[in-house]
């Protein structure tokens, strides 16, 4: 009888882990061979990265054209699966150019560690006793991690926040830590679990999550472009432009897509330089609900005196170029030479730059022609591949071209019919 219940997974090897989920799913030698490669990845450091490794997932990795950050030419690598972004990113950015391109800025590299404190008889008089001791707290935590303290970061503040809960009046520690260019989650964790026992004892209460923050409201990127009405077609696009802005500003069920649309573009950048896309992901649409007290876009456009778009963004953008992926895995650090950056700080302002830019593509697509043309011309390559591997036969890439702009006219981007087409040009 099949069971997942496997004593000692953890401890066998990778073939060996794949071998029994060969034999549990009943795969064949060819997909067992597939979902067991690692690519470039060396196996061995594959299976320290997490846990019960059997292989590697590949994701398409691309290129970015056109952009320009700072007045410095980039190429921007994206890894995603979704088709039209990377296409969509660079259009937009060869907009942008026209006008000097991108000029972007971030604040420091700060994070916040939330000591969670509880059970607490006076939280008034705990609350100013955590204050008199901050010096020594701040000491304490420091004492943690000397090398950051050589390079000039560290923890820099300890703010006390009182909040009501359904279990009770709590008092929420925020440890404010300057991480320099490492992401900062192992050094602020740290920092904080070292200074709960001592709250603790000031205090009389009980400390249960310490744990850093990925609402990083300290730690912002932000970039603008200016996007000339002569370059979109003239007054009516810019309006058109604007007129779909004000919809996701005013419509949180609008605002949702139009933020995930700009987040296409980030994860794709955070994703192929190794960083945590999912901490990214949940800081960005944190701040959109947190900085006017309700979910709005991350973007702000509006008409210049010269009648051309303004589009800015703003967002956190805790990403770092030590530790994690980033510094181990062979393709991440490939891709962080080819943005030829030397601070995350310059990351951070690329990777707002391309949610600036994905953004503005989307909103200009949804406003003239339509989300769906350049994006279900993509779609039906893909359609058609995977008709053509079915059905056993090999395309031309003229016939691609034909079979796409069929589908599409139709409108039925569908297997079957694809595949119908397919044997008419073969035949």
């Amino acid at each position: 009888m099949k069971t997942s219940n496997i004593s000692g997974f953890y401890k066998m090897g990778m073939k060996e882990r794949l071998q029994i989920v060969k034999d549990f799913a009943g795969l064949t030698d060819e997909e067992a061979s597939m979902i067991g490669g690692t690519g470039i990845l060396d196996p061995a450091k594959a299976d320290r990265m997490v846990e019960n490794v059997i292989g590697t997932m590949p994701v398409t990795l691309g290129i970015a054209t056109n952009f320009i950050v700072n007045g410095r030419e980039v190429l921007v690598p994206m890894a995603t699966e979704e088709p039209s972004v990377i296409a969509a990113a660079s259009n937009a950015a060869k907009l942008a150019r026209e006008t000097g391109g991108f000029r972007a800025e971030s604040t420091e590299p700060i994070m916040i560690g939330q000591i969670q404190l509880t059970h607490l008889k006076n939280p008034d008089v705990a609350m100013k006793s955590i204050q008199s001791h901050k010096s020594e707290l701040l000491e304490l935590a420091n004492s943690k991690d000397p090398m950051l303290i050589k390079l000039g970061g560290g923890a820099r503040d300890l703010e006390v926040r009182k909040i009501e809960t359904k279990a009770g009046t709590m008092l929420i520690n925020h440890l404010i830590v300057n991480c320099l260019d490492a992401m900062g989650a192992n050094a602020v964790n740290t920092m904080a679990e070292a200074i709960s026992p001592r709250i603790e004892e000031l205090t009389g209460g009980k400390v249960y999550l310490r744990i850093i923050s990925n609402l990083a409201i300290h730690r912002l990127a932000k970039a603008q472009a200016v996007f000339s009405k002569e370059s979109l077609g003239g007054d009516e696009v810019v309006d058109a432009i604007l007129e779909a802005y004000a919809f996701a500003a005013a419509d949180p069920f609008r605002a949702a897509t139009h933020n995930k649309g700009i987040m296409n573009g980030i994860d794709a950048v955070v994703l192929a330089t190794g960083n945590d896309y999912r901490a990214i992901e949940a800081g960005a649409h944190a701040y959109a609900a947190y900085k006017q007290g309700g979910y709005t876009p991350l973007t702000h456009y509006e008409k210049n005196d010269a009648g051309d778009i303004l589009g800015t963004i703003e967002l956190p953008m805790a990403v770092g170029l030590i530790g994690g992926a980033t510094a181990v895995h062979p393709t991440a650090k490939a891709c962080v030479r080819v943005l030829g950056i030397k601070s995350a700080a310059e990351l951070g302002q690329i990777i707002a730059s391309v949610g600036l830019a994905q953004n503005f593509a989307a909103l200009k697509a949804l406003a003239t022609e339509g989300i769906q043309r350049g994006h279900m011309s993509l779609h039906a390559r893909n359609i058609i591949a995977m008709a053509a591997e079915k059905a056993g036969i090999k395309p031309t890439p003229e016939m691609v071209d034909k079979i796409t702009e069929i589908l599409i006219k139709e409108k039925k981007v569908r297997m079957d019919r694809a595949e119908e087409l397919l044997r008419e040009h073969a035949g």
